[in-house]
């Protein structure tokens, strides 16, 4: 049976509300908030439970903030991995105007972490990922954080024979160097982390190529936006087209698809087939609230969909097809 780690090193509570208009200065009657559970790892862990995997999230915790947040990932059916700071954990703001459409979000840095309670996380995980398939690392790092944390971090559980995806950006991307799976940037991202703007395929393609020549890691997903993704090993590439979608909260949907990805490698697809799997998580996270994961027959629908389109030319029944997600 397959079963995933997660950590979340900068977690967050985050509040959804909806008011009529932004306006400065008067204020702004909102509607009641929804509380959910956030952090790119978290968000992740809340995907792959709804696909129904094992999975354990592991998160620095503090004060009454952090043990909310406790609760809510449990509340979420993941099993919580806490390890106690002494600062608040944080909470960010999302709001959405009614009026326009449009949505507002608020973030805040999160607390500083120590080097002795960053060691406390890195031993988390060693306990953690006994017997699992995959660690994924996702987020910004917190305050305090050493920038070669996911490094520290990769060099760990590679040691324990543990596959890494790491779904990161700024310092803490440009910091590792060598022993990932899979990396997960967005184009922006990575063309922060090259210096300049990737603006044609060609750039990204090349860029994403950079970093497996490198050594850093043997497959790059490329997340494109609205343009779709690319995944690329050190062999092929290909580019996966988005699927339209009503957007009610985009909050979450790139960590939806690497959950996604990363059920998918741990049932043991083929990478094109697990990005499917990924991009049908995103969209079906986009038709929800806060930061809520797609649900899973949702998810099953449009999975199987990309996998009539991959064999539009041919007939379908004839394609080796993994398994669907199960459903709960």
């Amino acid at each position: 049976m397959s079963r995933i780690v997660t950590l979340t090193m900068n977690p967050a509570i985050d509040l959804a509300t909806r008011v009529a208009e932004v306006v400065p200065t008067d204020k702004m009657r909102c509607a009641a908030p929804r509380y959910d559970p956030g952090g790119g790892g978290i968000n992740v862990a809340r995907t792959v439970a709804e696909l129904d995997v094992e999975v354990t999230a592991v998160f620095p915790t503090g004060g009454p903030p952090g043990r909310l947040l406790e609760q809510l990932v449990r509340d979420a059916g993941v099993p919580p991995g806490p390890v106690p700071v002494a600062e608040f954990t944080r909470e960010n703001l999302s709001v959405t105007d009614t009026t326009s459409g449009e949505q507002y979000r608020f973030v805040f840095p999160g607390p500083r972490l120590t080097d002795p309670e960053q060691h406390r996380c890195l031993v988390a995980v060693e306990r953690a990922v006994s017997g699992a398939d995959y660690l994924v690392a996702s987020g910004t790092l917190p305050p305090g954080a050493s920038p070669d944390f996911y490094q520290i971090l990769t060099d760990l559980v590679g040691d324990l024979g543990v596959r890494v995806v790491l779904d990161t950006s700024g310092i803490a991307l440009r910091s590792v160097r060598r022993g990932v799976y899979l990396i997960k940037p967005s184009v922006r991202e990575l063309g922060d982390y090259a210096g300049h703007p990737l603006v044609d395929r060609a750039e990204q393609l090349a860029q994403a190529r950079r970093l497996i020549t490198a050594g850093m890691t043997e497959i790059v997903l490329l997340s494109l936006g609205a343009a779709g993704a690319l995944l690329v090993t050190r062999a092929s590439h290909e580019w996966f087209a988005a699927v339209p979608a009503r957007v009610r909260s985009g909050i979450g949907a790139g960590d939806a698809m690497v959950g996604g990805v990363t059920v998918g490698l741990a049932r043991g697809y083929e990478p094109a087939d697990a990005v499917r799997l990924g991009i049908a998580a995103a969209t079906a996270a986009l038709a929800t609230t806060g930061t809520g994961p797609g649900r899973a027959e949702h998810i099953a629908q449009l999975y199987r969909e990309l996998l009539r389109d991959k064999g539009s030319a041919d007939d379908v029944d004839d394609l080796p097809r993994p398994a669907a997600p199960r459903l709960r």
